[in-house]
């Protein structure tokens, strides 16, 4: 089966991304889930982007690519909203990656094609030849949980 790092959205590492991780698992997959908000948990997008903003937005995508390191680089990569952004990075520029799941988000390829985000600095490569899976609604259940 499948080794995957699971990067959680703006309301933090929620009963409902553990969920959702537990049902990869009971499926046969290895399934890591890093905390990148240091246990803060929010219950409005706006809470938690307001977390989000204190702390730095490209700080919480730089948690999300650290903790990569700390696992084998042939792995699946997925993410939520928030977390699809460090997702999307390392699917894209960390060597091994066996496949990236986009959920509720995507990173457009290309800076100047992220409004208001001019000045973030994009370092996406072209894209890789590995599978790229962008979901929506169908997981709605885990997201908000």
């Amino acid at each position: 089966m499948a080794e995957i790092l699971l990067l959680h959205h703006t309301l933090g590492l929620t009963k409902g991304i553990n969920s959702f991780a537990d049902e990869l698992r009971g499926a046969g997959h290895t399934v890591h889930v890093p905390d990148l908000f240091d246990g803060h948990l929010f219950t409005t997008i706006e809470d938690g982007m307001t977390y989000v903003n204190e702390i730095g937005f490209e700080e919480i995508t730089e948690r999300g690519i650290r903790v990569a390191s700390e696992f084998p680089r042939e792995i699946i990569y997925a993410g939520f909203s928030l977390g699809v952004v460090a997702v999307q990075k390392l699917a894209q520029t960390r060597e091994g990656a066996r496949g990236a799941l986009l959920f509720y988000s995507c990173v457009p390829a290309r800076c100047s094609d992220l409004p208001g985000r001019r000045n973030y600095r994009c370092r996406f490569t072209a894209w890789t030849r590995i599978p790229i899976s962008l979901m929506r609604a169908t997981l709605r259940r885990h997201a908000s949980s």
